[in-house]
């Protein structure tokens, strides 16, 4: 392929802005898709007959599936071709969505949305790669700011989308959204950008190491899922699991530090910016996602929230983030990106503080205040940290080190949601025991408040101990609910040293992101 076609001047005018909002489509579902579920996850759980703990398999296989399709993004690409690795992701997303819609049974669903999480790894490096191709090199840092406004938006419309259609239509219709956005993006991107392909050439893929990092993720993230329901390590099946992920993490350490062509190149980790920003990007953004889930869980399970009112709770979370992010853009240059970081972290823990006071009788605008707070310091976590990652990196490198730390974070992701639902339903459990511990007929204010509901209920002891057996329970998912946000601050805090012992990026961020895909 001749230099011309393999760097393609800049698009300009109408068909510039065409091919952005495509592009950006493209970006906006896969990011929706990490998060729509969030709120359906009751309504879907109910539906196929199975609890709520397995009902979030559907966000964790997603997340896991995702990190595992992200490595080979660089290897497809070369071998496919960008423009129709995009293109081609991006209509096989569209037949798992699909699917995901018509599924009948959970298994028929979680194997649908591993496709789904599969066909989504490639969608968002190649996006950008594709944006920052569209524009003049002048013009870099409006096409990442362009992106970047576009992977926010996401988590602000995907709980609200997800509740409004869970609760008017059917929850089938959160994975149906995406085949009209879908069709539309890659119909438009495969016009403009069929004769802007670039060159391909047979490299060899690590066979063995995709082998050995599928089977470790894969064992490992049903050891998180199921562990609680088989009694964890009572269950010959889950030990069988630990053992099959704890070996064959080992082998893959083994073999991709001394392969030629790593699939991940774990030699990254040798750099001291890498491996602080990564562990605390990954850490941290695994804590938060797990609290994404289960917010939005608890609202409806213990508050009766429908699925709309649990999105407008949530949604605000984006708005800040909106703002704010443009402006880290502008600040981040000339700033110290650790200490731009730290106060993300220190925010974060402010808000799991605010919400680790929740009561069983909170109001909306106390549940939507530290949402809408949170959207402050995410762009300090997420753009800070970013710089620091590729601060550093010679331009031959950036794009395997964008890639294994975004593998990184979203494994975490994973992680992050099984461990967050596995802690609230165990401290549950602690809390439930200790109030029942009280509730005795021995107890004179248990016995006041018997008769209390007796009277309140006009019925007799057995329907007044029924209710509050009730009370009592979501009082204990309260209190769990509030050791895990309690749990979370502290994490935010204890993490922060991660951050100093990088140093200083001395590189601006959308430079470095285009150099990754120049």
């Amino acid at each position: 392929m001749n230099p011309t076609k393999a760097f393609p001047p800049p698009l300009h005018g109408g068909q510039l802005i065409l091919a952005s909002i495509a592009v950006a489509l493209a970006t906006f579902m896969t990011v929706l898709d990490s998060s729509i579920a969030n709120v359906a996850i009751p309504n879907i759980s109910g539906n196929l007959g199975v609890s709520v703990d397995e009902g979030t398999w559907v966000i964790t296989v997603f997340a896991a599936a995702n990190a595992v399709s992200i490595p080979l993004t660089g290897w497809l690409t070369q071998r496919i071709g960008q423009v129709k690795l995009f293109v081609g992701a991006i209509l096989l997303f569209i037949v798992a969505s699909w699917l995901c819609g018509i599924s009948p049974t959970m298994p028929v669903l979680l194997t649908a949305r591993v496709l789904q999480g599969v066909m989504a790894g490639p969608l968002i490096p190649l996006s950008q790669a594709i944006l920052l191709g569209s524009y003049p090199k002048h013009k870099s840092a409006m096409a990442i700011s362009l992106w970047g406004m576009t992977a926010t938006v996401g988590p602000i419309a995907g709980p609200l989308l997800g509740g409004w259609i869970t609760d008017s239509y059917s929850w089938s219709w959160i994975f149906f959204i995406n085949i009209p956005i879908g069709l539309f993006a890659a119909g438009v991107t495969w016009i403009i950008y069929r004769d802007r392909e670039t060159a391909t050439r047979k490299l060899p893929i690590d066979v063995v190491g995709l082998s050995l990092l599928i089977t470790w993720v894969a064992s490992l993230q049903v050891v998180l899922d199921k562990g609680k329901d088989l009694d964890w390590f009572s269950s010959p099946l889950i030990v069988a699991l630990g053992i099959t992920a704890l070996v064959s993490f080992a082998f893959f350490m083994v073999w991709e530090l001394t392969e030629e062509h790593p699939i991940i190149d774990l030699r990254l980790f040798g750099q001291r910016n890498f491996l602080g920003g990564t562990i605390a990007i990954s850490v941290g953004y695994g804590v938060f996602f797990g609290n994404l889930v289960l917010l939005p869980q608890w609202m409806q399970e213990y508050l009766n929230y429908r699925s709309v009112d649990a999105g407008l709770v949530t949604a605000p979370l984006g708005f800040f983030a909106v703002i704010m992010a443009p402006i880290m853009g502008r600040v981040l240059p000339r700033t110290d990106a650790r200490t731009v970081a730290t106060l993300g972290f220190i925010g974060f823990a402010f808000v799991f503080l605010m919400r680790s006071q929740y009561i069983t009788e909170i109001d909306t605008w106390h549940l939507v205040l530290p949402t809408l707070l949170q959207g402050i310091p995410m762009p300090m976590f997420f753009l800070a940290l970013t710089s620091i990652i590729l601060s550093g990196q010679p331009a031959d490198r950036l794009p395997a080190a964008a890639g294994l730390s975004n593998f990184v974070r979203v494994f975490c992701g994973a992680v992050g949601t099984s461990l967050a639902g596995n802690e609230w339903n165990n401290r549950t459990i602690l809390h439930h025991a200790r109030l029942t511990e009280q509730a005795s007929i021995y107890n004179p204010v248990f016995n006041q408040q018997i008769d209390a509901l007796k009277a309140l209920l006009h019925s007799d002891t057995q329907s007044a101990q029924a209710l509050f057996d009730v009370t009592l329970s979501a009082q204990a998912a309260m209190l769990g609910l509030n050791d895990i946000f309690y749990l979370s601050a502290g994490i935010f805090i204890l993490i922060i040293p991660l951050v100093w012992i990088t140093r200083p990026a001395k590189r601006n961020k959308a430079v470095s992101i285009q150099d990754a895909h120049a």
